[in-house]
């Protein structure tokens, strides 16, 4: 017997022309969390992708970071940032190479705790190396998440680029 699926999509955006922020609006409060996929080609080196909520450009969020490459590793903590790092300090290394990452939001709908994300990342690099990076971050907020804006620091995520919002509902 297959299980029940709990996850739900709530919305998808593939990029027709090159933007340099997307944003989820109207997010329902009737699962337990987000997690939001996305496959990105970054068009511009050194550029990062970063998140806010609900339009809070505070600062607000903090979060520690890492990532590898196979033969050297990064590390970094942020505090009081306007901004969350989606995961890592993204980099790109050319534009072709496309960049993946998830972001999961626990509890995002709760009104008395800080929402905190996790996020996992790949940065194809532009020769045989790539890179894959996890970070954490919190939202020091205990309003209920109702929108995501994705935005990047400079340049623009190319045309193809797809990022799908899903709830997650708990099992029952």
């Amino acid at each position: 017997m297959p299980l029940p699926s709990t996850m739900t999509p709530i919305a998808t955006n593939t990029l027709v022309s090159a933007a340099s922020t997307l944003t989820f609006s109207s997010i329902p409060q009737t699962y337990t969390d987000l997690v939001l996929v996305a496959s990105n080609i970054v068009p511009s080196v050194g550029m990062d992708i970063t998140m806010y909520v609900n339009g809070d450009t505070g600062t607000n969020y903090s979060g520690n970071a890492i990532g590898g490459n196979g033969s050297g590793v990064t590390a970094g903590k942020v505090i009081n940032k306007s901004y969350m790092y989606v995961s890592d300090w993204w980099v790109a290394i050319n534009g072709t190479n496309p960049t993946m990452f998830t972001v999961h939001c626990m509890n995002y709908s709760n009104a008395t705790t800080y929402k905190t994300f996790l996020s996992r990342g790949t940065i194809q690099g532009a020769t045989s190396t790539g890179e894959t990076t996890a970070a954490v971050s919190l939202w020091r907020s205990t309003s209920a998440v109702t929108s995501i804006t994705i935005q990047t620091s400079s340049g623009t995520m190319g045309v193809g680029s797809t990022f799908t919002l899903y709830g997650v509902k708990a099992a029952s």
